[in-house]
């Protein structure tokens, strides 16, 4: 049995965010939120808040035991980029990309 949360449009690159859920994947839920909390980045807050929704949907769920849930997969997926211009020299203007991602994290009951 699995259960998902998604967060989507989230103004952080997806790059910045698949550097932080190599350390959560497989791991049991609650020392994902552990290492979360002490991460310095940006990203680590809304991913916290993510796999905190997705115990919240699993917890919707009689059928699911929320202390045995391990972290099977989260995704960073691009969303739709920011287009902005910047003045620089001589009259010029140069591209900004904002970024965007959609976050997926997908939780699922230990098998042991």
């Amino acid at each position: 049995m699995e259960v998902r949360a998604v967060s989507k449009y989230v103004r952080v690159s997806p790059q910045k965010v698949r550097m932080l859920v190599d350390a959560l994947k497989g791991k049991p839920v609650e020392t994902g939120l552990n290492k979360l909390k002490f991460m310095p980045q940006k990203a680590a807050s809304i991913v916290e808040k993510t796999m905190r929704s997705a115990v919240a949907n699993a917890d919707q769920n009689p059928d699911i035991d929320v202390d045995a849930l391990v972290v099977r997969n989260i995704i960073a997926n691009p969303g739709p980029t920011l287009k902005r211009f910047r003045a620089r020299a001589r009259g010029r203007g140069t591209r900004i990309l904002k970024r965007t991602s959609h976050i997926t994290v997908i939780l699922g009951e230990d098998s042991a």
